[in-house]
């Protein structure tokens, strides 16, 4: 029985999110390969594979404000900006999956996205179910949208896989970044999050300190908890891309007690 899996590659993993629109090549290249490694060894094993903003979105996205509205001139000169950044890692991203390996088709998210207050509400689904059909892996990122309540906004990986597994119901979701999971107060890795202690362990998620206008990781540990409490059978599992060789392990290992899990 084939298995659905969404991957992200976080934007902190894939770029130097410090250093404005710096990429990680050999990096992304590595990822590919692993991934190309992973389907090579289990031929069940399907994907949609996501890539953060990293040092490109979300330097100008802060610069113009553009994911809490887009109004004036110069905030839709912002929205322009922005685009054309996130599309510029994103085309390196998909040129080094092809390099490896990876038969991945490009999506621009904004080219169909449409949100209403900040919330994804219609994307264009076909042609990621005909790519899939074919045996291809469809490739996202996080983007700009228009909004019909405040003009534009920012989706992030995280809200295009929440709004995607609600219509193609993965078997799981994998995101790869740079940290080795979810750090709790003493900085050790959180094995598990559930709703039953989430409370307990809301202080120790922290936003990011690198640019990220999509609110780091408490705002993904939220949206990945709603998305699992939504799908009970769906798992999330946060692990650190920074290892060779993990995340083929992770592809073919369910249950490789790595990294953090979040489930119902």
């Amino acid at each position: 029985m084939e298995a659905l899996v969404f991957l992200k590659l976080g934007g902190s993993l894939i770029t130097d999110k410090q250093r404005a629109e710096t990429p990680r090549r050999e990096v992304i290249a590595r990822l590919a390969r692993e991934v190309r490694e992973a389907l090579e060894a289990a031929s069940d094993l399907r994907l949609v594979l996501g890539h953060g903003a990293g040092s490109f979105g979300h330097w100008v996205a802060r610069q113009y404000g553009t994911r809490q509205g887009v109004r004036t001139r110069e905030e839709w000169l912002g929205y322009a900006k922005v685009a054309a950044a996130a599309a510029r890692l994103h085309r390196i991203v998909a040129d080094l999956c092809l390099e490896a390996g990876l038969p991945v088709v490009g999506f621009q998210p904004s080219a169909s996205a449409l949100c209403r207050k900040g919330v994804l509400r219609t994307l264009a689904l076909h042609p990621i179910h005909v790519v899939l059909e074919h045996g291809l892996i469809p490739l996202v990122y996080g983007d700009v949208a228009l909004d019909l309540a405040q003009g534009g906004t920012i989706v992030s990986t995280e809200e295009l896989f929440a709004y995607l597994a609600q219509r193609l119901r993965p078997d799981r979701i994998l995101l790869a970044g740079e940290a080795a999971g979810v750090y709790d107060l003493q900085g050790a890795v959180i094995p598990t999050i559930t709703p039953a202690n989430l409370s307990a362990l809301r202080p120790a998620l922290a936003g990011s300190e690198a640019p990220d206008v999509t609110g780091g990781m408490a705002a993904k540990v939220e949206a990945m908890l709603a998305l699992v409490q939504a799908h009970p059978g769906l798992q999330v599992h946060i692990f650190s891309g920074r290892e060779p060789g993990l995340l083929t392990q992770v592809l073919l290992h369910p249950d490789l007690p790595v990294g953090t899990r979040i489930h119902a």
